[in-house]
């Protein structure tokens, strides 16, 4: 599997070791940066495997990072870690082409398993979606609140400014987010906002 490397790219050294060693004992090939910029500047003309990254780095950050990957023509899966109040910048590393966002702290199995999708699925453009059909369908099972509210998951708003932009309770907005989530048989945030993203025409 030669082409399974990830590439860890975090500016928290301890993080960096701990994710290697993780990786490592899954099998996986592991490299790892302090930076974004120290990412960039190896010169890859392609990059194999696929890039686990923070959000928020010095520097060059995670959404920059990504803009940089696209424009060098580098068409690697990016998995973005993000703290918990960072769902808007998750919401926009998914936008600018991120193939999932995980939120901190996470379970182990989570990460590895987002990794062997990313892996997986990398070979499959994602314009010509076998889901978007289904996930359509779905879409139109939402009553009015509930699409409300996704679309304020979509936008990364959170909760309470979501109660507070419908006038109705942050408990409230919990209640129709597991509706959503149960609905459109999404398993995560990053799940959710990734189908929603595949039936948004594309600008």
């Amino acid at each position: 599997m030669a082409n399974d490397i990830v590439h860890v790219v975090d500016d928290d050294v301890d993080v960096r070791k701990s994710l290697g060693f993780l990786l490592a004992t899954a099998d996986f090939a592991v490299r790892l940066y302090e930076s974004a910029t120290a990412f960039l500047a190896t010169e890859l003309k392609e990059v194999d495997g696929c890039v686990v990254t923070d959000v928020r780095m010095p520097g060059i950050d995670g959404i920059e990072f990504l803009r940089q990957l696209k424009a060098r023509g580098l068409g690697v899966p990016v998995i973005v870690m993000t703290g918990h109040a960072d769902v808007a910048l998750a919401v926009q590393a998914m936008k600018e082409g991120a193939a999932d966002f995980i939120e901190k702290p996470f379970d182990d199995q989570v990460l590895i398993d987002a990794i062997r999708s990313a892996l997986d699925n990398r070979r499959q453009p994602v314009a010509a979606h076998p889901q978007s059909t289904e996930i359509r369908k779905n879409l139109a099972t939402l009553s009015e609140r509930e699409r409300q509210v996704l679309d304020g998951l979509v936008s990364g708003l959170p909760n309470k400014t979501i109660a507070y932009d419908l006038g109705i309770s942050p408990r409230t907005v919990e209640i129709h987010r597991a509706n959503v989530m149960s609905k459109m048989g999404a398993g995560s945030l990053s799940h959710l906002v990734r189908m929603a993203l595949i039936t948004e025409p594309k600008h």
